[in-house]
């Protein structure tokens, strides 16, 4: 059993029972970019044969010397010899030529968050992997049964959500489909286990469970953006709240075209904001098409940098003038403060981010798309950087000063100030009313 924050013991995920074990020894990873080259160097850090294959051969071998960067590291920093190094680079093979994918028994598709370009890589894939081939997607958002209609074998096929940077990051977000078989899961469990990483298996929806969790984080920070909140104040109250990176600056780190593209495949599918127009995706569009400012990666975001993917200097001045107490209107939701009149209570900051989270995170236990209150608590510690000091995103509400009960009269709170998404699931509502723990087992 692993611990959670405040010393609470979390149950280890169950692998599915009965099903024999079929080790992966040959894998493909298609797509040579930043997470297909971190999960094959993980794979041959395991003593996997890999093929890297990309669509261009120099990309190709880009992965591979991204793979060796972090080898090398490895080697000074004493968790490898240079002769386990060699022995590791040794393992993976990098190319543009399918026909190299040959009898591969798994295959890790890594390619951009575009459905028609991962189905296309993956029918070009399978009829060269072996008969009985473990077929994976590595995607954070995109769900697994319409991904599932590119392949002809869905009881192999299942989600393998990887974060970023691979090398670094514990939690591996198994998600299985409508179709997907015991045996996929189980070959899928003992593989990230093998990378000495851990599992947690979610069922399919839009988002999973840990991309559809932090997105609330995100969106939260977007709208004191939009709210004209100090971007400053914002950022002090998510360290304040124990996040291990303040929001703004995680947005640079993704990318915003990353989660404005997420929003718009959503409100495409149907599946938009639960409350209406949204200020975090104005807020968004603003920075990315008015202002050119897409993140960390190039040179500017809601932070400066010394240059693309550099260091991390300041705020951007700019969002003062554009999005400050002058520039904003309302858009906040009911009863939203006015941060000209001096209401931008940090106490309110880190509650609006932490409740956005854990409510979410009850969402989807209510939902089914996380099955277990562990599953939950894992994949927040692990997987999202919800603060450790709370236990969990669920166990937050265990911990509020007046228990539970308390944390939905709260939340009740939130949602008359700033509308529908605090409104308290049923499940939170019940557990409340049976005096049931929020973050544990019902029995």
């Amino acid at each position: 059993m692993s611990r959670g924050g405040r010393g609470f013991l979390v149950r280890p995920v169950r692998r599915p029972a009965g099903v024999p074990e079929h080790p992966v020894t040959r894998a493909a990873v298609l797509g040579a970019g930043m997470m297909g080259a971190g999960i094959a160097h993980v794979l041959a850090r395991a003593g996997i044969e890999v093929v890297l294959k990309d669509l261009d051969a120099g990309r190709a071998d880009r992965g591979r010397e991204r793979c060796a960067e972090l080898t090398a590291r490895e080697v000074e920093r004493g968790r490898l010899t240079a002769e386990e190094r060699e022995e590791v680079l040794g393992r993976l093979t990098p190319t543009a030529d399918p026909a190299d994918l040959a009898g591969c028994d798994a295959v890790i598709e890594a390619v951009v968050e575009d459905p028609a370009v991962k189905a296309a890589a993956l029918r070009e894939a399978l009829p060269l992997l072996a008969p009985d081939a473990l077929v994976c997607t590595n995607t954070s958002t995109l769900p697994i049964g319409a991904l599932a209609r590119s392949v002809d074998r869905p009881a192999d096929f299942l989600g393998l959500h990887f974060f970023s940077p691979v090398e670094r990051m514990p939690l591996v977000e198994i998600v299985r489909g409508t179709g997907t078989g015991d045996e996929a899961v189980a070959r899928a469990f003992d593989l990230v286990r093998r990378l000495r990483k851990t599992p947690i298996v979610v069922n399919d929806a839009r988002g999973f469970f840990t991309s559809r969790v932090i997105g609330r984080f995100l969106d939260e920070g977007l709208r004191m953006v939009g709210e004209g909140i100090a971007p400053a104040s914002i950022e002090r109250a998510c360290l304040s709240a124990g996040y291990p990176t303040p929001v703004l600056a995680l947005l640079d780190e993704l990318t915003l075209t990353l989660p404005r593209d997420i929003r718009r495949a959503a409100r495409a599918a149907g599946a938009g904001p639960m409350d209406g127009p949204d200020p975090a995706e104005r807020v968004l569009e603003r920075m990315v098409e008015e202002f050119g400012r897409t993140g960390r990666a190039a040179g500017a975001g809601f932070h400066e940098y010394d240059g693309p993917g550099g260091r991390r200097l300041l705020l951007w001045p700019g969002l003062r003038e554009h999005f400050g107490p002058a520039a904003t209107g309302s858009g906040a939701g009911p009863g939203a403060p006015d941060p000209a009149a001096g209401h931008a209570d940090p106490r309110e900051l880190r509650e609006r981010m932490l409740f956005a989270e854990s409510l979410e995170a009850m969402r989807a236990l209510e939902e089914g798309v996380v099955e277990s209150e562990a599953d939950a608590t894992v994949g927040s510690l692990l997987g999202i950087g919800f603060p450790v000091w709370t236990g969990g995103v669920l166990r937050y509400a265990d911990g509020w000063p007046t228990g539970a009960a308390g944390f939905l009269e709260r939340a009740r709170e939130l949602r008359e100030r700033y509308g529908e998404r605090f409104e308290p699931p049923a499940w939170l509502v019940e557990r409340v009313r049976r005096g049931l723990p929020v973050g544990g087992p019902a029995e």
